[in-house]
């Protein structure tokens, strides 16, 4: 498969997670897509980074658009790519926080996460040694 394919894949997958097996359907709510524009945001910071000075490279063949070595640094924006990076990382971090977020939430719902208290513990040292 090609990292086009599986990034798609990962997406649908995680589309179908949210609104048919977690039931969770952050995709419908407001609030999900504006924090999502946050996370989008930094990811293409991110991502601009890291593959416009090379640090990471693509297969043209596994990509939408192509990366040759004649060619030098890869495009900031067109040819399948979105501030250097390819598309399909946009494919992938939609998946991945889609991920987290409907395992929060649905962990959340089933009333898994413990009880956080803060100051000393209940039982006093004391009274388990039974000092006076």
């Amino acid at each position: 498969m090609t990292y086009t394919q599986i990034a798609l894949l990962a997406a649908l997958i995680m589309i179908a997670a949210d609104i048919y097996v977690f039931k969770t359907k952050l995709l419908f709510r407001r609030v999900f897509w504006i924090s999502y524009s946050i996370v989008v945001f930094f990811q293409l910071v991110t991502n601009g980074i890291l593959t416009g000075f090379g640090i990471v490279k693509y297969d043209g063949a596994a990509i939408i658009g192509s990366t040759s070595p004649q060619e030098g640094s890869p495009p900031m924006l067109g040819d399948g790519r979105i501030m250097f990076a390819p598309v399909e990382d946009l494919f992938f971090g939609f998946s991945l926080v889609l991920l987290t977020l409907v395992l929060w939430v649905w962990l959340g719902r089933t009333g898994i996460q413990r009880n956080p208290r803060s100051g000393p513990p209940r039982k006093s040292v004391h009274k388990i040694l039974r000092v006076k």
